[in-house]
């Protein structure tokens, strides 16, 4: 069984070098969590309150920040990387991450 939840963070970043995203700006950021696993007696496999306050710990370290200042270059690639790797440290359930950089651009691992 998968089950997934939907997240949100703003902020700001400029890729250094890149013609146009060499200068600052900033994403809504969408962030969907998706966790694997089996269904306990009760019918659930997690607490969707848990799994949002787990998710809720790493993003907002970010909401409202710029990513400069966390990764030298902070491509949504980067950060997907960044933030799965904090969210597996959480979330002990096999899980996907995808991160959206604004509408029609994401990546997922």
């Amino acid at each position: 069984m998968r089950l997934g939840i939907t997240e949100y963070i703003d902020c700001a970043h400029f890729l250094p070098g890149h013609p146009k995203c060499g200068q600052v700006h900033g994403h809504t950021y969408k962030v969907e969590v998706v966790i694997e696993g089996e269904s306990d007696r009760g019918g659930m496999v997690v607490d969707f309150n848990d799994l949002k306050t787990r998710t809720r710990e790493v993003l907002q370290k970010y909401d409202h920040r710029h990513w400069n200042d966390v990764l030298e270059f902070p491509t949504v690639e980067n950060i997907c990387a960044l933030l799965s790797r904090q969210l597996k440290e959480r979330i002990q359930f096999p899980l996907v991450i995808r991160v959206w950089e604004g509408n029609g651009k994401w990546a997922e691992m």
